[in-house]
């Protein structure tokens, strides 16, 4: 089994944006392998001082202690306008590790679209890089199963900011925006209408 695991994080301009919620993640993971040597994110993180960072920090929990090791990239966003839906009952990726053999191959059938929207026993997941978003003239709503508790997707929730529902592709039909949620792009709404996002 992949013993390495990943945090992506957002770092402006020096600034960390949103550790705690890294630093949750990654305490949930230790303690679901029993693991009880914790450290602090914060002290292995010095981002650059200027520009848009993406913070690659990765844990292997194969070793004792576990060694955490932070890498920087300066990141540029990449443009998501549509999604092809892929159906995969089988895939799973309930925590962040950094084999994304599964998740690269369901990418690879997105065909002309720009990323995948999986589909997993009826209802919408994730993108391969992001949790997804529904608005629904009310609220936005964001599948209640994803195949990852994004960071953003549990700050957006416990701010009461987005709502968990069960959605199929079939309740599609029910609302007109779509948006992206994780660490580096936050919330970012889709600006085609939704009947254009999915090709």
């Amino acid at each position: 089994m992949n013993k390495i695991f990943l945090e992506t994080i957002r770092a402006l301009d020096s600034q960390v944006y949103h550790l705690s919620y890294h630093q949750e993640r990654y305490e949930g993971v230790l303690k679901y392998f029993g693991i009880r040597e914790i450290f602090s994110l914060k002290e292995y993180l010095n981002p650059p001082k200027n520009g848009l960072y993406r913070c690659r920090l990765t844990y292997d929990i194969s070793k004792t202690p576990h060694q955490i090791e932070v890498s920087y990239y300066p990141y540029k966003k990449r443009e998501i306008g549509s999604l092809k839906l892929i159906y995969d009952d089988f895939i799973e990726y309930s925590m962040k590790y950094t084999n994304r053999e599964e998740l690269d191959a369901l990418f690879a059938k997105r065909g002309l679209c720009d990323d995948v929207l999986i589909v997993k026993n009826s209802l919408l997941c994730d993108t391969s890089i992001a949790n997804i978003a529904f608005f629904d003239g009310d609220r936005w709503v964001t599948p209640k199963k994803p195949l990852l508790n994004g960071t953003t997707r549990q700050r957006l929730l416990s701010e009461g900011k987005i709502f968990e529902e069960d959605i199929t592709v079939d309740d599609l039909k029910k609302y007109s925006k779509a948006a992206l949620m994780n660490a580096m792009i936050d919330f970012d709404i889709i600006s085609k209408k939704i009947e254009e996002i999915f090709c």
